[in-house]
C-alpha cells in the first residue's frame, strides 16, 4: 500500500476513533492545562489562583505551542483545540503503524494492530488514572505519539532520531519522557549484552535503571506536612500498596502476555517482536520494583508523585500493538467477517462506556456549539457575562457532582476560582509547596452545602470572591442573574 493510501486510511481511522471515543475539550485535566493557553492569549485572565495551573504550564512547551498555533492560524480556541486533538490521534496511529511495520511483515497484521489501538484509545491503563489517549487535548496525548515514535526508531536502530523524539517528548511533558528513555536505554543495553556474551553476568540489569531513578528522585524528596498528606491520600493510584487485587491484574496480566508473545514470536522467527516483548517484560518488572521501593516506606510519601507505574502506559501501547498484529496474522487472516466480528462489538462497547461517563454531554462536543450539559451552560454564561477579574467560589467537589461530566470551571468559564478538591488537589500532589494554600481554601469552603449569607460574605472579605456557583435547589437570598434546572450563578454584593 502506497504512502498516500496509508495516510488516507489512518485519517479515516482517526475520524472513526473520535466517533467511538468522543471529544470533550473541557473535561478532566483540561482544567489544569488549558488555562495556561488561555492566559497566554489573554493575560488579563486569572488574576487569582494562577499557581494551580502555572506550576504545570511552566514545565512544558504545550501552552506556548498551542497558543502560537492559534495566533498564526487565527482560529478560535475551540476550533484549534479540536484540530490539535485530531492531529495528535493521527500522529499516534501513524507512530503505531510505523512500529507495526518493524514488528510484522504482512499488511493484515499491521492493520489489525492499528485498528485494535484505534478501538481501545480510551481503555484505562491499569489503576494509573491514565487512558491510552484522552478524549481531549493535553500534553500526554502529544507525549504519547512522541514516545511511540522513539520506540519505533530505537527498534529500527536509528538512535539519533530516537534521541530527537525523546527530547520532543521531554519538552511536551515533564514526566512521560522518562519512560521511553528508560525503555530505549534498556533495549540498547540488552542488545549490547547479546553482542558481547558474558557481559550480562558481570553487569546487572536492575541497578542501572534503579540507580538512575534514585538520583532523579532526590529533588522530589521533601518534607511534607499534613496538608500535602490530605492531597496525596486522595490519589491512591500513586501508592501501589493501595491497589486492589483486580488492579494488580493490570500489572501481572500484561507482563504474562508479553512473555507469552515473546515465545510465540520466537517460534515464528519474528526476532524484533520477540526481543521487544522480552525487553518490555523486563522494563515492566523493573518499574514494579521501583514503585514498591518508593511506596512502602512512609517517609518516601512525596516520592510517590514520580508515579513510576505510569510506565505501564507505554507498555500497554506495545502490548496492544503486539496483540493486534498476532490476532490479525493468525486469527483474523483474510476473512472479512472475522474482522467485523471482532472490531464492531469492541467499538460499540467502547462507545457505550464513554457515553456512560459523559451521559449529560454530547458524544462529540463540536467546536463553537452550545453545550448540552447544564453545568457547561452555566460556565459558558459566566465567560460571556462576568468581568475577567471576577473571582468565583463553588463546591470544592463540583467535578464529582452528578451530571457534571468532570467539566472544568476554570478552563471553560475562563475565570478565577478558589481551589477545588479534585484537580487542584492533583496539582498539590505533584507540587507540595502549594499544599498549605490549597488546604486553607478547601477548609474555607467547607461544608459548602451548609453555607449561608454570612459564609459567602466571609469568602468575599478574605479572598475577594465576587460570584458563586450553586447547585439547585439551594435556597439563598443572593442575586442570581443566571439559573437553569441544575445550576445557578449568583453575585455577591
Amino acid at each position: 500500500m502506497g504512502r498516500w493510501k496509508t495516510g488516507l486510511f489512518l485519517l479515516l481511522l482517526t475520524v472513526a476513533s473520535v466517533l467511538i471515543h468522543g471529544y470533550h475539550p473541557y473535561a478532566e485535566d483540561a482544567e489544569i492545562y488549558l488555562p495556561g493557553v488561555e492566559r497566554i492569549l489573554n493575560p488579563a485572565l486569572f488574576p487569582t489562583g494562577q499557581e494551580f495551573f502555572l506550576s504545570h504550564a511552566s514545565m512544558t512547551l504545550f501552552p506556548r505551542l498551542v497558543a502560537w498555533s492559534i495566533r498564526v492560524t487565527h482560529l478560535s480556541l475551540e476550533t484549534a483545540l479540536f484540530a490539535w486533538h485530531l492531529v495528535s490521534i493521527f500522529l499516534f496511529l501513524l507512530a503505531c503503524w510505523q512500529l507495526t511495520c518493524i514488528l510484522f511483515s504482512t499488511a493484515r497484521a499491521r492493520w489489525s494492530s492499528v485498528c485494535l489501538i484505534a478501538a481501545l484509545l480510551t481503555i484505562p491503563v491499569a489503576a494509573t488514572a491514565l487512558y491510552v489517549m484522552d478524549e481531549y487535548l493535553n500534553p500526554r496525548n502529544l507525549a504519547a505519539f512522541g514516545a511511540v515514535f522513539a520506540v519505533a526508531r530505537v527498534l529500527d536502530g536509528k538512535y539519533v532520531r530516537t534521541g530527537l523524539w525523546i527530547v520532543f517528548t521531554a519538552c511536551i511533558h515533564p514526566l512521560m519522557w522518562v519512560f521511553p528513555l528508560s525503555f530505549c536505554a534498556l533495549w540498547m543495553m540488552l542488545r549490547q549484552f547479546e553482542r558481547c556474551p558474558g557481559t550480562e553476568k558481570k553487569t546487572g540489569l536492575g541497578p542501572a535503571p534503579v540507580g538512575c531513578l534514585v538520583v532523579m528522585s532526590i529533588p522530589f524528596a521533601v518534607n511534607a506536612g499534613s496538608a500535602y498528606h490530605e492531597a496525596a491520600k486522595m490519589h491512591t493510584y500513586f501508592f501501589l500498596q493501595d491497589w486492589k487485587w483486580y488492579e494488580w491484574l493490570g500489572i501481572l496480566a500484561p507482563l504474562t502476555l508479553l512473555m507469552w508473545f515473546s515465545k510465540i514470536a520466537q517460534k515464528q522467527q519474528m526476532t524484533l517482536l520477540e526481543q521487544g516483548c522480552r525487553t518490555f517484560s523486563i522494563y515492566g518488572a523493573i518499574y514494579v520494583f521501583v514503585s514498591l521501593v518508593i511506596d512502602l516506606p512512609a517517609p518516601f510519601e512525596t516520592l510517590a508523585r514520580l508515579q513510576p507505574m505510569r510506565s505501564l502506559h507505554l507498555l500497554y501501547v506495545f502490548l496492544f500493538v503486539s496483540l493486534g498484529g498476532l490476532v490479525g496474522e493468525y486469527v483474523l487472516k483474510d476473512r472479512p467477517w472475522r474482522w467485523l466480528a471482532l472490531f464492531v462489538p469492541l467499538s460499540l462497547g467502547m462507545f457505550s462506556v464513554q457515553r456512560s461517563l459523559f451521559r449529560d454531554s454530547e458524544a462529540i462536543e463540536w467546536p463553537n456549539r452550545e453545550p448540552r450539559n447544564p453545568w457547561a451552560q452555566a460556565f459558558l454564561w459566566v465567560r460571556r457575562n462576568t468581568p475577567a477579574n471576577a473571582v468565583f467560589a463553588l463546591n470544592p467537589g463540583y467535578m464529582q457532582a452528578l451530571g457534571d461530566d468532570a467539566i472544568g470551571f476554570r478552563c471553560l468559564a475562563q475565570r478565577s476560582r478558589l481551589a477545588d478538591l479534585v484537580k487542584d488537589g492533583g496539582v498539590v500532589s505533584m507540587f507540595p509547596p502549594l499544599a498549605d494554600t490549597w488546604w486553607e481554601q478547601i477548609q474555607a469552603q467547607s461544608p459548602w452545602d451548609k453555607f449561608q449569607i454570612a459564609d459567602f460574605a466571609r469568602l468575599h472579605e478574605k479572598y475577594g470572591v465576587s460570584w458563586v456557583v450553586l447547585q439547585q435547589p439551594d435556597a439563598t437570598e443572593l442575586n442570581c442573574p443566571y439559573q437553569n434546572t441544575t445550576v445557578r450563578v449568583c453575585r455577591l454584593r
